[in-house]
Parts: structure tokens; sequence; C-alpha cells
């Protein structure tokens, strides 16, 4: 069976010939997924915008080399923002600080308009204490509404793997948001 053809491709190479549309258009379709996935694999709105930035740059860089048919370009695209995360991550769990950092006050909320900020701020404290692989899983089948089989390509795990990462991740937010039911 053939694969499916890559809905980006033509795209890809008009962005390769500098054609200041497609690179509109591409942004237009790509951006805010991307973004999203930074947001929640690093929690952190800012470094997100750079994350995403960098990956619109590698790709707009990429566009005149991109091959056909090795791989799809939306797979490329969310390894790379995938790869620049977990480099964040990793930088951050080796720079020392001489004061702890701020928590986030798990309280309630003290105005109702402010109950559904306060559940997102929960949600996003409680996928940061995930390991990173359950998150990451998490992240690309449920935020970016990846199918399994693709989710489980981009990670380079079969796909009972992925359903184990998935099924371990939902457990453990299950645990750390009970108090919410």
């Amino acid at each position: 069976m053939a694969a499916a053809p890559d809905p980006d491709e033509e795209l890809l190479s008009r962005v390769a010939r500098g054609d200041p549309a497609a690179v509109r258009a591409l942004m237009a379709r790509k951006l805010s997924r991307i973004n999203g996935l930074a947001v929640r694999m690093l929690g952190d709105a800012t470094e997100a915008e750079d994350v995403t930035q960098e990956v619109f740059v590698r790709a707009w860089r990429q566009a005149e080399h991109w091959k056909p048919g090795v791989a799809k370009f939306d797979t490329w695209l969310h390894r790379v923002a995938l790869n620049l995360c977990y480099d964040r991550l990793r930088r951050r769990r080796e720079i020392p600080t001489e004061a702890p950092p701020e928590q986030i006050d798990e309280g309630p909320a003290p105005d109702r308009n402010l109950e559904a900020a306060d559940v997102g701020g929960r949600v996003a404290a409680a996928m940061a204490r995930l390991p990173d692989r359950q998150r990451e899983a998490i992240v690309l089948c449920h935020y970016q509404e990846l199918g399994n089989i693709e989710a489980a390509a981009l990670m380079g795990v079969s796909v009972e793997a992925l359903e184990s990462l998935l099924s371990r991740g939902r457990r453990a937010l299950r645990a750390g948001l009970a108090d919410m039911r």
C-alpha cells in the first residue's frame, strides 16, 4: 500500500522557492499547533514562543532540501519541536538556583470567574509532574490530536509502548487531580 501524499508538499516547495504567500500559509496552518505543543511540554509561554520561532526558522532553512516521500513534513515539524523542548527541559535541570522556585498556589480561586484558569493551572502543573515520555504521549495524542500510530512513530516507539505510556500518564493525572472531582 502506497503512503498517502504529504498535504504540505506543494506548499513546502513554494516556500523553498521563496514565495511569501506560501510562508504565510505555512505559518497559518502550523503555528498554533506547534506553539501549543511547546507550551504544554514546557509550561512556559515565553519559552514556547522561542521554541516555535526556532522550529519555523529550521523549516524555512530545510524547505529547499526537503525530499518528498521520505517523511511527512508535519511529523518532521513535530519532532523538531519536541527535540527543542527536550533541550530546554534538560537545560532547566542543569541550572542550579539559590532560591527554590515560586510554588503555584493550588488553593481555591478567589473569584468564580478565575475557576477555569485555576483548573487549567492545576492541569498544567499535573502535566509538568509527569515523566517526560508520558507527558509527550499525552500531549501528542490528546492536545495535538494525533492518532496512536502517528504519535508512536513520532516518539520512536511501538503502538503498544505508546498505549502503555498513555495509560500510566492518565493514571498519574487522575491521581494528581483526584481532589478536583
